[in-house]
């Protein structure tokens, strides 16, 4: 019994050790237990809840996304309508502009072919035309009638209004203008009674001076500076001149730097024009005014025709000396006048052409004569009849004995070309087929 009650004792102090030690911990483990149980079933539950939401709106987005591609697809259909008619109204507008470009440029390759046929019918008939004239005109009889021809129709034109200045005045201004012409007044009366020596010595004196003048500028722009008294400048002139030139030149110096000048340059091409005087007027002492007049627009005709010895001639940085030399060199035998006018001519260059200048002279020669000049191109030798009729009808269309200066250029074929100052009259074969060909249509 008490082996009962000892192990019941024992199996009661168990059970207690067990229900406070054991138990309780126990307890609090399946609470814990029921709780996580509980958590993960309501966190389950949760889950379900969003999977439920996620599957709504999974079908919400579904039936959107269907509706959005069907609206999608709607205005797609749209687009591809209005695209559609838009690329083929676009396509009609093209073909109607590519067909209305193509009439044109039909249009276009039409005209071009007809004036490629009318130039070349143009071109065939000029140039048939010019070979009948030059066949007709290789009969001299045939050319000289063409030149009959033109100058009557020459003589049926009425008198020229062009004023035709013959004087070496052209181009001034009024105050030099007028001085030239006292200066020239001052040597008709200094030059009467002075024998061919003389007037020489007047050339050249004068010739000097105006190379003084043109290497001393300031002396020039002192004799040529407009004052109201002209005594210190005549004081000067005889300080610097006298005794170093003759009497007849120093008149003409002090009657020059006494004058009013438009320009420094005047002064000086007043003195030069003088100096040109002096050898023109030996000239006619001399009885060769004729022979120096052929002899100067013959060189002329040289220098034109020979570029390169006009621009040696012309070339005033190179020593007066040497040009002079060289012009010797090309004159040969001419006549002493006509060399020493053309001398002077090339030392007082500076800065025009040579040819221009002896032409110039050529012509001034002419006009103390009281004539005017007409250079005239012929495609042969005038007659003496033509010649002289050429004469009579352009003194009475000019109002002016006209001497006449006559070029031969083959080319012309036929009737003349007349150039009196700056009036040109073109009366030529070879003009006129110029004039025919230039008037084609393009």
């Amino acid at each position: 019994m008490s082996i009962f009650i000892g192990q019941l004792i024992g199996f009661a102090v168990i059970a207690y050790i067990l229900w406070r030690y054991v138990v309780p911990p126990v307890k609090t483990l399946m609470a814990k237990q029921q709780d996580a149980v509980r958590t993960a079933l309501a966190e389950s539950a949760e889950a379900a809840q969003r999977l439920a939401d996620a599957d709504a709106m999974h079908a919400k987005a579904l039936a959107d996304a269907a509706a959005e591609s069907s609206k999608v697809t709607e205005e797609a259909r749209q687009d591809s309508v209005r695209i559609t008619a838009s690329l083929t109204e676009q396509a009609g507008v093209d073909a109607e502009r590519i067909k209305a470009q193509g009439a044109q440029q039909v249009q276009l390759a039409r005209q071009q072919l007809v004036r490629q046929l009318r130039q070349g019918l143009g071109d065939e008939a000029v140039e048939k035309a010019g070979d009948l004239v030059r066949g007709h005109v290789a009969d001299p009889a045939a050319q000289a009638a063409t030149v009959d021809r033109f100058l009557a129709d020459l003589a049926a034109m009425a008198p020229s209004t062009v004023v035709i200045d013959t004087a070496a005045t052209a181009g001034l201004r009024a105050a030099s203008r007028a001085a030239v012409a006292t200066l020239t007044g001052e040597f008709d009366t200094v030059a009467t009674g002075l024998d061919a020596d003389g007037l020489t010595a007047l050339a050249g004196d004068l010739a000097e001076v105006a190379r003084l003048l043109i290497t001393q500028g300031a002396l020039n722009k002192h004799f040529a500076e407009p004052s109201d008294s002209a005594d210190a400048k005549i004081a000067l002139v005889d300080r610097l001149l006298n005794g170093k030139i003759g009497a007849p030149a120093l008149d003409l110096v002090r009657t020059a730097a006494a004058q009013r000048w438009s320009a420094e340059a005047d002064l000086v091409d007043g003195i030069e024009y003088t100096a040109r005087l002096a050898l023109l007027r030996r000239a006619q002492v001399d009885g060769e005014v004729d022979d120096v007049e052929d002899q100067l627009f013959r060189f002329g005709r040289v220098l034109d025709a020979e570029p390169r010895l006009s621009a040696l001639l012309s070339d005033y940085t190179t020593p007066a000396d040497g040009r002079v030399a060289l012009l010797d060199k090309v004159l040969g035998t001419a006549n002493g006048t006509a060399r020493a006018l053309l001398a002077q001519t090339v030392v007082l260059l500076r800065g025009e052409r040579a040819d221009q200048a002896v032409i110039d002279l050529a012509e001034l020669a002419v006009a103390r004569r009281g004539e005017l000049v007409a250079h005239v191109t012929a495609a042969a030798d005038l007659t003496a009849a033509q010649h002289a009729r050429l004469g009579e009808v352009l003194t009475g269309i000019y109002g002016h004995p006209v001497a006449i200066q006559l070029h031969v250029d083959p080319n012309l074929l036929g009737g003349l070309t007349i150039a009196v100052g700056d009036e040109v009259i073109d009366g030529s074969i070879a003009s006129r087929l110029a004039a025919a060909q230039s008037g084609l249509p393009d």
